[in-house]
């Protein structure tokens, strides 16, 4: 009874262990929207967002009422004064008449209102405007990790598809060594013929466990994309014959509109908010407008010998106008400078206008050039499978060498890589242009 219990509670255990790492099968999307939902950059985007809705709050309030309280207590060790005689005290002698009490308790109200400013109207209008930034950055993230989880995991399916391919093809061969170690027990082939079958297969199984290893380093890299944790087990469920259906032809015709690129935009709105920086410093001039109302019920206690405490309540009320005269040209060289870099982005903007431009361009051609090896690479496959379907036939029958089956096989397998290349090449061609134009799948 106690073994059987045992081995229930190691089943158990056993059970949880495979279940915290079980594997998780991802498509495409799948793993895009895993990248959306849990990738660094974009929480960090996420939070610049939320940081710039408080940004707008904080400069809002700068204009709201501000209240504030205080209060101070003095004590006065030594007290300023005149001897009483000197103001015609007559028999007062050396005793001094205090000009302060020996106490004094303030608390102090006070209410503060910026009516006008020129530079929170700007402050104010800039954190909507960085706000708007900042959303735009979000999307351009969004974009940029979606981008990049695309880009790690066609490679994978590229190793993937070269294994699945491999494996056919080991074996085929680990069934032509078998016959032919049988021929060569009955004596119907030579020991070389075996060794030669032999060393091709131990190649092609060194060549998979390569592939292997490549595989597991670029699914490692497809998880760092997503914000996976590397320990994760994951199996793709994709292929590229799948994909290809997925991402139809390419727009070879259409013309480029800048604003379906999320980082073109992003650039815009950086240049309007660059450009507040020229008109905050164009108005120098520009007074400010505040008013204050103070209110202060003061007690002072201890004049002369008597302790009694006095109150003595303060109010005033007031306003205030601020302005520049002369600011020794600081603001000229700010507004200079805010020049500069609206210039700058300017000058990026173009840059950036012609990298897209040469981007949609070199996709296009890549595509077209991916088309052309596609077929030239399956004419390519139906002829080294013919050769390879002959060889073997040739060898099978005795009229052939294993040599030959060998070369054949090597030219089949180099072949069908050619052709899963060039579909890699026309699959990436055709989502690079989507890309570069700015175009979801």
């Amino acid at each position: 009874m106690q073994i059987r219990i045992i081995l229930l509670t190691l089943l158990s255990l056993g059970g949880m262990s495979v279940s915290g790492h079980a594997q998780q099968t991802m498509s495409l999307n799948d793993a895009i929207q895993y990248a959306l939902a849990n990738s660094p950059d974009i929480k960090v985007a996420q939070l610049q967002v939320s940081d710039a809705d408080w940004q707008i709050k904080e400069n809002t309030a700068t204009a709201l009422p501000q209240f504030s309280g205080s209060i101070a207590y003095q004590y006065f060790i030594q007290r300023p004064g005149i001897p009483a005689s000197a103001l015609g005290f007559p028999g007062t002698g050396d005793e001094k008449i205090a000009f302060s009490a020996l106490h004094s308790l303030t608390p102090t109200l006070s209410y503060n209102q910026l009516f006008f400013s020129n530079s929170y109207r700007v402050a104010k209008k800039a954190a909507w405007y960085y706000r708007a930034l900042v959303d735009q950055q979000l999307v351009a993230t969004k974009r940029t990790v979606y981008n990049r989880v695309v880009d790690a995991y066609l490679p994978a399916l590229l190793i993937s598809d070269n294994l699945a391919t491999l494996d056919k093809n080991i074996g085929n061969l680990d069934k032509l060594l078998s016959d032919t170690r049988a021929i060569n027990q009955a004596g119907f082939a030579e020991q070389l013929d075996v060794d030669r079958l032999d060393l091709s297969l131990s190649s092609l199984r060194s060549e998979r466990g390569n592939l292997v290893r490549q595989r597991e380093i670029v699914v490692a890299a497809l998880k760092l994309a997503m914000g996976m944790p590397v320990g994760q087990e994951v199996v793709l469920s994709d292929d590229v014959q799948k994909l290809m259906a997925t991402y139809t032809d390419a727009d070879l015709t259409s013309d480029l509109n800048l604003m379906n690129r999320p980082d073109y935009i992003a650039l815009l709105k950086s240049r309007d908010l660059s450009a507040l920086q020229i008109e905050l410093n164009s108005k120098p001039w520009m007074p400010s407008f505040a008013g204050f109302l103070q209110y202060s019920p003061g007690f002072q206690g201890g004049f002369g010998d008597d302790s009694k405490w006095f109150f003595i309540p303060s109010a005033v009320a007031g306003v205030s106008i601020n302005f520049t005269i002369w600011d020794g040209g600081i603001s000229k060289a700010r507004r200079q400078r805010a020049l500069i870099g609206v210039q700058t982005l300017d000058t990026q903007k173009q840059m950036l206008e012609n990298a897209i431009a040469l981007e949609v361009e070199t996709g296009r051609k890549q595509y077209l050039n991916a088309q052309e090896r596609v077929a030239s690479q399956q004419r390519n496959l139906d002829l080294a499978q013919r050769i390879y379907d002959t060889t073997q036939t040739k060898y099978k029958a005795g009229v052939g060498s294993s040599f030959e089956v060998t070369q054949a096989e090597q030219g089949l397998y180099t072949a069908q890589q050619n052709v899963m290349q060039a579909r890699y090449d026309l699959l990436s061609a055709r989502i690079t242009i989507r890309k570069a134009l700015g175009l979801d799948k």
